[in-house]
């Protein structure tokens, strides 16, 4: 086999397990969203023990990519394939442990009835799913107006979740008994926007990628 085509083949490894992380990291919030929305705790658990997945599928990307610096000593753009690589599997490693927290939240709540209805909660969890997705497009693809997209989706999210913030606080105000749980899906709006960071931070990946030049898609 020619060292490029053996190139080719792993670089082809690591894409597939970037999309395998992004479709595990995709079910993972909207499970945990539903659990939160339902208080089910025995999906909670398993979104939780899922999570290892996803630190081995890391940990095997990082093996593929660095045997491919060392055996094949990519430059350029190539090189930065692999380093993109081991970035963006970082930040779906993240996100995995973003919904493990928010299904921690839900353990937490084992037992009670939700304050309020969740609306604004459940969006958010739909747009970073949407943004997870979009932004392992944007890398198979190298697609750079739709890494950029990541920015647009991220001030959403974030307006969706200072919504979020001033209607728990007038929960609290009203009714004090609230503050615990409302305490708590403060926590899960924080983890939701978190999430979109890390999707974002993919999408600046891409635009490094393909131009060679690190963005901030937040400025």
């Amino acid at each position: 086999m020619t060292m490029r085509k053996e190139f080719d083949q792993g670089l082809g490894e690591l894409k597939n397990l970037i999309v395998e992380m992004g479709n595990r990291v995709e079910k993972a919030i909207s499970d945990a969203m539903s659990a939160l929305q339902q208080l089910n705790v025995a999906d909670a658990k398993r979104i939780i023990t899922e999570d290892r997945e996803l630190n081995r599928i890391e940990e095997k990307i990082t093996d593929i990519g660095s045997r491919l610096i060392a055996t094949q000593q990519p430059v350029a753009k190539d090189l930065r394939r692999i380093l993109v690589a081991f970035r963006i599997a970082s930040d779906l490693e993240r996100m995995g442990d973003l919904a493990v927290d928010v299904a921690k939240v839900v353990l937490r709540l084992d037992g009670q009835t939700l304050i309020k209805p969740l609306i604004d909660l459940p969006r958010m969890g739909e747009i970073v799913q949407t943004m997870t997705h979009e932004s392992i497009q944007s890398f198979m693809q190298e697609n750079v107006d739709l890494a950029y997209k990541m920015a647009k989706d991220d001030d959403l999210v974030d307006a969706l979740y200072s919504q979020i913030i001033r209607e728990l606080f007038a929960v609290m105000m009203e009714n004090p008994t609230t503050i615990s749980q409302a305490n708590q899906l403060s926590f899960v709006g924080r983890y939701i926007e978190r999430f979109a960071d890390h999707a974002t931070n993919i999408g600046e990946s891409v635009v490094y990628l393909v131009t060679g030049t690190r963005p901030d898609l937040n400025s």
